[in-house]
């Protein structure tokens, strides 16, 4: 189990900040994810490692979630231990950052195929109401591709000018449609400078071949 298990109480003590991340943490743990995504990245733990490497990618989603923008935000999730668990040093983040960095086509690959699984998972708990349920030529399960920008407040790493005068990032993106009814789901995203164009033909077909593998 990745996370404590947090009782409500309507007493008004042991009050808990980010409290509404509790959804998230139960959510990665009831989809799977705290299962596949420890077995994806097995081959990075180092021997008699403290720290599972899935657990900090989960801690460091959380951190983002809760308002961080760095490796250094999954302090928000470390200092309650009572809802986020054990969670690992600053210096033992980076130094997983550092060694996933090492082999990234072998990395980005493992924690898809763990997220295709957890998804399928969660589709099939859906049942009825899946955004694969059904699906046919007549109606065909629609993936939705967009372009957006990110801006960078510093010189980062691959970071450019954009068309708006703007700097930073222009990711391309791939998002599952869930119809009239929902606001779909992040199938996968394409890391692009700020300079790429949003009708960039290559990556509208490279994003769209990460995203089938994650449908099913």
């Amino acid at each position: 189990m990745f996370y404590p298990h947090i009782h409500a109480t309507a007493d008004g003590e042991n009050l808990v900040s980010h409290a509404g991340t509790v959804l998230l943490t139960r959510t990665v743990e009831v989809s799977s994810l705290a299962a596949e995504l420890p077995t994806a990245l097995e081959p990075w733990r180092t021997p008699l490692a403290t720290h599972d490497p899935g657990k900090i990618i989960a801690d460091l989603a959380v951190a983002l979630v809760a308002g961080g923008d760095c490796l250094a935000g999954i302090a928000t999730v470390r200092e309650r231990p009572d809802t986020f668990g054990h969670v690992a040093s600053d210096p033992t983040v980076s130094r997983l950052i550092s060694t996933l960095a090492k082999s990234p086509i072998q990395t980005l690959s493992a924690i898809a195929a763990a997220r295709a699984a957890t998804r399928a998972r969660v589709w099939s708990l859906a049942g009825t109401t899946a955004p694969n349920h059904a699906i046919s030529a007549k109606k065909p399960l629609v993936i939705d591709l967009d372009a957006t920008l990110v801006t960078a407040h510093s010189d980062k790493q691959s970071a450019a000018g954009n068309h708006k005068g703007g700097y930073g990032f222009h990711p391309m993106t791939a998002f599952i449609d869930h119809g009239p009814g929902g606001a779909g789901e992040a199938g996968t995203i394409l890391l692009r400078p700020g300079n790429a164009g949003s009708n960039t033909a290559v990556d509208h077909i490279a994003v769209t071949r990460a995203a089938l593998p994650a449908c099913g």
